[in-house]
């Protein structure tokens, strides 16, 4: 089914999005802390390296199937259904939601996007409060926000994330987007070029491991973030730490950004896909 007029200047800005993507040219700083970060990893052993980015992928893994079985999520796609149903009011389930137009479900997305990135802003001001126990929940509770939103982006566009291809997508996507800017072009491309040669959307056949040395640079700058926090939370304002809590959130509410910008693109091409080759 060829693509309308909308659907085509969608497509249009997702090209020019992924043309600036892939042409991404790093600076000298980003290239020196890229190769210093990957020499001192390189001293471990490689067996020890092989544990811990097995370790991490299990980690998502479980994550991401603990997030999919919650209440939380099961009522934020009943929230998706309401919201679909009140330009189509047939829709029952999330594959109905195909039913509907490019700007019909990026309103829907937008939605969620926005929510999340209030998530994250939120999540990042109370780490930078001065607690320790919050400042040590932060990364594994940006790990949850920005899963979920991937998820819920998932579903606004019709697809489940309970099948083995659309979970290892998501995850993939949620790993893509994470990654430093000059690696996520290569990453996106590897996207690209799983959906077009799937043949059925299913099982996964591609390759399943997620993360490596060159997804080290987030959990880094995560905990850079945790020191400067820590550094500054004993300068307040009338007992407020305002800096360490600016760096907090600012910091979660970039990150969330890049993330569901990155999953908002992804989903878009996929639903545009699937109706170009729909017959």
């Amino acid at each position: 089914m060829p693509l309308n007029e909308r659907e085509e200047s969608v497509l249009t800005g997702i090209q020019e999005w992924e043309n600036n993507l892939l042409n991404y040219e790093p600076n000298d700083l980003e290239m020196v802390y890229d190769k210093s970060l990957e020499r001192s990893f390189s001293l471990l052993p490689e067996e020890v390296q092989q544990q811990f980015f097995s370790a991490m992928d299990s980690w998502l893994f479980h994550l991401h199937a603990l997030i999919q079985g919650s209440q939380l999520q099961m009522d934020a796609k009943e929230r998706i259904l309401t919201a679909g149903r009140v330009f189509h009011s047939d829709i029952e389930t999330i594959e109905d939601l195909k039913q509907l137009t490019i700007d019909q479900l990026q309103y829907i997305a937008q939605q969620q996007i926005a929510r999340h990135r209030l998530y994250s802003f939120a999540q990042g001001g109370i780490a930078g409060s001065g607690s320790s126990l919050m400042l040590g929940t932060d990364i594994p509770a940006m790990a949850v926000i920005n899963l979920r939103a991937v998820q819920l982006i998932a579903m606004t566009y019709g697809f489940e994330v309970n099948t083995p291809f659309e979970m290892m997508s998501s995850l993939k996507v949620f790993h893509a987007a994470t990654l430093p800017p000059r690696m996520q072009g290569s990453a996106w491309e590897e996207l690209m070029n799983e959906l077009k040669n799937q043949e059925e959307f299913y099982f996964y056949e591609g390759k399943e491991e997620l993360t490596d040395i060159t997804w080290i640079e987030q959990p880094m700058k995560q905990l850079f973030k945790a020191m400067a926090i820590y550094f500054f939370r004993r300068k307040s304002v009338q007992g407020i730490p305002f800096i360490s809590m600016a760096i907090g959130a600012g910091t979660n509410y970039q990150l969330t950004r890049k993330v569901t910008d990155f999953a908002h693109k992804y989903y878009q091409m996929r639903y545009l896909h699937r109706k170009n080759n729909q017959r």
